[in-house]
Order: C-alpha cells, then structure tokens, then sequence
C-alpha cells in the first residue's frame, strides 16, 4: 500500500482515523476502491467499514439505475 502525507491546517478538528475514514468512503464512492479495499485502507473489517459509511454520509448502494436493475435481476 502507498503512503502519501498531507498538510492539514491546525484548526481543522479531525482525528486521524476520521480524516482517513472521509478520504476511502470518497474513493469507495467514486468506485476507485472496492468495500474490501477501502476498509483495509482505514484498518477496519469490511462488514464495519459497511455500517460506517452511513456516518459519512455515503451510500452502500449505487446511484446507478443500471446497477439497480442488475441488482434486482441477480436477487
């Protein structure tokens, strides 16, 4: 895994661990990262990074009617 560093300004009141849950939930989100790929990224298991994205404000289901209807021919 790469690691990069970012310059947060000192009043931004962020704990490590939120800042790097709001950074994989976004590229969860834009489908750079699997569910799997994204909890690995923030130390969690997939099934708890899952019930976290609520509290950012993301979506486990896709915005996408194509997916929609994939996902209703595959139930």
């Amino acid at each position: 895994m790469r690691t990069i560093q970012i310059n947060i300004p000192e009043n931004i009141d962020l704990k490590d661990y939120d800042f790097s849950m709001i950074i994989a939930a976004k590229l969860y989100e834009d489908a750079k990262l699997s569910a799997g790929q994204a909890a690995k990224m923030v130390g969690l298991s997939k099934r708890a990074f899952i019930e976290m994205l609520g509290k950012y404000g993301i979506s486990v289901f896709s915005k996408s009617t194509s997916d929609l209807h994939s996902d209703i021919k595959n139930a």
